[in-house]
């Protein structure tokens, strides 16, 4: 009898073992992410949250200061240790206007008056500084700046004159470098973060194509290439623009400063982002609605993945190199959208509708 008892019972300890265990293995691969999205039409940011198979919104964050005017949130960055997210209001009167919220309120923590149209930004580990492109939209095609701010006390230290409509600010892994392209001018920078100096610009033109008259005749050239945004690589000492008027993205050599391929791409690349790990680029195709996907080892493309409505905007990857957020505008009152798109098979998984012209886009952390 005692014999059966311990046999009931062991069985039944292992029942409990498996249940245990099952529950262990659910616990530790379940992931929360968390990221922060703009919609440049109803002056609001969304708080999302995926879970690993559904996205949601968390919380609609109304920004701003005039009700009755559209001051358009383009740009967002979250600081290195998650305590503030920053956003840029590109219209002001007649300059814009960076503000400081809490990741724990979401409410204001303070504000400063950037430059014309102030776009993309990004904070260096090192210094502490945010960097943060100011894009000039409007009037004559001259070269505009990088605003350099102090993020502690939100003071504009000083203004990095570049070229003509900057966007794409990144910062190098190190933290020592920023990054930006200017669109209308079709350049690179580089601006040392220590010296706040542009160290080095780099003409991004495929000469080739290049009408040379014109060059010859002292006349201003607007850039074909057109370049929107620029990412460094986190491991390797390359940077990859994307050209959105030549329809390719550039990868730059920055051992020697050169252009070292032009890799083809769909219609209208926008943004373009690096996973983590290295192993993924992912590139926005805002003229056809679409996401690309490369395997960074060899360049080669994955797959192409229609999204879920028009206009193509930005990306955030989380930092597990599991997942791409795609930010897509929609058109008229269409409402935004961010997709979901599983890097490792490169499927869309799904999506969550948001305010109108979804764009600046920033992953925020993820938690069990």
């Amino acid at each position: 009898f005692t014999y059966i008892l311990m046999l009931h019972f062991q069985k039944l300890n292992n029942i409990y073992r498996i249940i245990l265990l099952v529950f262990a293995s659910n616990f530790i691969n379940a992931q929360n992410y968390y990221l922060y999205v703009a919609s440049e039409s109803d002056d609001t940011v969304s708080l999302l949250k995926f879970d690993g198979n559904k996205i949601e919104e968390k919380e609609r964050i109304n920004v701003g200061t005039f009700p009755t005017e559209i001051e358009g949130p383009h740009g967002i960055t979250i600081d290195p240790n998650g305590k503030y997210w920053y956003l840029t209001l590109a219209h002001g009167n007649p300059y814009g206007k960076l503000i400081k919220y809490s990741t724990e309120t979401n409410e204001v923590i303070d504000e400063t008056t950037l430059g014309l149209f102030p776009a993309s930004m990004q904070i260096s580990k090192v210094t502490g500084f945010l960097y943060c492109v100011n894009f000039n939209l409007h009037g004559n095609m001259k070269p505009s700046t990088v605003s350099v701010v102090d993020a502690e006390t939100m003071t504009e230290i000083t203004q990095i004159t570049t070229g003509s409509m900057p966007h794409g600010s990144r910062i190098s892994s190190d933290g020592l470098k920023q990054y930006s392209v200017a669109m209308m001018s079709g350049e690179l920078f580089e601006i040392d973060a220590l010296s706040l100096k542009v160290s080095r610009k780099l003409n991004l033109e495929d000469h080739s194509k290049m009408d040379h008259n014109k060059i010859n005749m002292g006349k201003m050239i607007h850039s074909k290439v057109k370049p929107t945004w620029v990412i460094p690589h986190p491991k390797q000492n390359f940077v990859y623009v994307a050209g959105n008027g030549s329809d390719e993205i550039i990868e730059v050599n920055l051992n020697t400063w050169k252009i070292s391929k032009r890799i083809k791409a769909e219609k209208g690349p926008y943004n373009v982002e690096i996973s983590p790990d290295g192993n993924y680029m992912v590139a926005t195709l805002k003229s056809s609605g679409s996401t690309a996907v490369w395997n960074l080892k060899d360049l080669s493309l994955l797959k192409i993945i229609k999204n879920s409505s028009s206009v193509t905007h930005g990306i955030a990857i989380s930092t597990d190199s599991k997942y791409a957020f795609i930010s897509v505008e929609g058109i008229g009152g269409e409402p935004g959208i961010v997709d979901v798109i599983e890097l490792n098979n490169q499927t869309l998984i799904d999506k969550v509708e948001i305010g109108k012209q979804a764009g600046g886009i920033a992953f925020w952390k993820k938690e069990l």
